[in-house]
């Protein structure tokens, strides 16, 4: 896979974070975020283009970037979010949007700034 593809990949799950970064900023905290059936469908939707998206990334770079548990948890998270017929449960995405993320940002921050 060429180095320009695996920047885009990080760039784009840069952009989601920083998209339900904003989400939340628009609805006052993320809890108000969750409460609310559009910033909810919009929040979780971005958490599965991340997981879609970390899936992506060469074996190259997950190994050498110590992702694997990074691309493991995404993904399986999305497809919790995307299957999960009986509802997913908030509290386990609102741990996600206030640790996780950041510190998925910042490692996808440096990961590209290292390519």
């Amino acid at each position: 896979m060429s180095k320009q593809s695996t920047k885009a990949k990080l760039e784009f799950i840069i952009e989601m974070i920083e998209n339900i970064e904003e989400i939340t900023k628009r609805h006052n905290g993320i809890v108000k975020t969750l409460e609310d059936f559009e910033g909810q469908m919009a929040v979780l939707m971005g958490i599965s283009q991340i997981g879609e998206t970390l899936k992506k990334i060469d074996e190259e770079t997950v190994m050498q970037h110590n992702l694997k548990d990074d691309r493991d948890g995404a993904y399986y998270t999305r497809n919790y979010i995307v299957h999960d017929y009986e509802g997913v449960d908030l509290g386990l995405v609102e741990n996600l949007i206030r640790v996780y993320l950041p510190q998925l940002k910042i490692k996808m921050l440096q990961i590209k700034a290292s390519q």
